[in-house]
C-alpha cells in the first residue's frame, strides 16, 4: 500500500491517469490525495470529478478555491468563468450527486505518523497561516466544513467573496471568521509585513521587488509543526520540495507538468502537460 500525492489538475483528467499508470497506482491498494482544485480550465473536470468519487476510501481531496466557485455557480450565486470549462459538470445527469461529494470534502487533510515508518503531513489547497499551530488549524477547518456539509451552505457561498478582514484575531466571528478561513486555506500565497494574506500577487517569490510581501511558508510559526506542509495552488512557483514544505501545483493546465509525490519513500513523478487553458 502507497500513499500519493499530487497538486492542482484543474480538470486534466487524461494526464492524471497517465501519471497514475507511470507511477503505478492501484485504487484496490493505494491511496490517493489532492491538494484542491479538482476542476475548473482543464479539458474534463467532469471525468476527475467521477474518477476520485469513484476511489471510495482510496480518494482524499482538500477544497480549493476553484471548487468552492464550482459550488457556488451551481447554487446560481455566481456564473462560469469564462475560462471555466465545468458546464458540463452541471449538465450531467449525475451532477447533484458529485456536487454533494464535493461540499461534503474537507479544506484540511491531516495524516498523521504511520507507527514511525513515514512521518505525518499536513494537506490544504493553498497552505496553513502561521499565526495558526495544527490544533487551531484543524479547528477553523472543521468550522467551515460543518457550514458546507449543512443547510446553511449556501448563506455561507453567498457571502465568501471578498478579501476581509486579512489579519486573524480570535475576536473575529461569523462570515468574518469563515471567510478569513477560506483565503487562508484556499487562496493564500504572501503574507504582508503586518501578518495579512495579500491576495492581489500570483508572482514567484524571486520576481517580486516589494519587501514587504513574504511567501506565507517562509513566516516563522508561532508555533513549529512537525508534519510537513502540503500545498496546492502556487503554479508561479513549480513546485516545492523543503523538508516541511511540499507545494505540488507545477502548472499542469498551463501546459507545464502534473507532479505526484509517493509519500513513503519521497519518489516524485511528473508528467510534461500541453497547455489545456485558453
Amino acid at each position: 500500500m502507497a500513499t500519493y500525492l499530487v497538486g492542482d489538475i484543474q480538470g486534466c483528467y487524461s494526464d492524471l491517469r497517465n501519471l497514475l499508470d507511470i507511477a503505478k497506482f492501484d485504487p484496490n491498494i493505494d491511496h490517493l490525495y489532492i491538494a484542491g482544485d479538482l476542476v475548473a480550465r482543464g479539458p474534463d473536470s467532469l471525468a476527475v470529478l467521477r474518477f476520485v468519487r469513484d476511489l471510495g476510501e482510496h480518494g482524499h481531496a482538500v477544497l480549493g478555491n476553484h471548487d468552492l466557485h464550482l459550488l457556488a455557480v451551481s447554487e446560481g450565486i455566481m456564473k462560469v468563468k469564462a475560462k471555466d470549462k465545468t458546464r458540463p459538470i452541471l449538465d450531467a445527469p449525475d451532477s447533484n450527486v458529485l456536487l454533494t461529494w464535493l461540499r461534503q470534502q474537507p479544506l484540511l487533510i491531516h495524516k498523521a505518523s504511520d507507527n514511525g515508518t513515514a512521518p505525518g503531513f499536513v494537506m490544504t489547497h493553498a497552505g496553513v497561516p502561521p499565526v495558526w499551530d495544527l490544533a487551531k488549524a484543524k479547528k477553523h477547518a472543521l468550522e467551515v466544513e460543518t457550514v458546507l456539509r449543512s443547510d446553511r451552505y449556501v448563506w455561507l457561498l453567498q457571502n465568501m467573496y471578498a478579501n476581509e478582514p486579512s489579519v486573524w484575531s480570535k475576536s473575529l466571528e461569523g462570515i468574518e471568521r469563515f471567510r478569513y478561513t477560506i483565503n487562508a486555506f484556499t487562496r493564500m500565497r504572501f503574507l504582508t509585513s503586518e501578518g495579512g494574506l495579500d491576495m492581489a500577487c500570483k508572482l514567484p517569490p524571486d520576481k517580486i521587488h516589494d519587501n514587504s510581501l513574504v511567501p506565507w511558508f517562509d513566516v516563522q510559526r508561532n508555533k513549529p509543526m512537525k508534519e510537513t506542509l502540503v500545498f496546492g495552488h502556487w503554479a508561479a512557483l513549480n513546485g516545492v520540495f523543503h523538508e516541511q514544505v511540499l507545494g505540488l501545483d507545477t502548472g499542469c493546465v498551463w501546459g507545464g507538468a502534473l507532479t505526484m509525490v509517493r509519500w513513503e519513500d519521497g519518489q516524485r513523478f511528473s508528467l510534461p502537460c500541453p497547455i489545456h487553458a485558453d
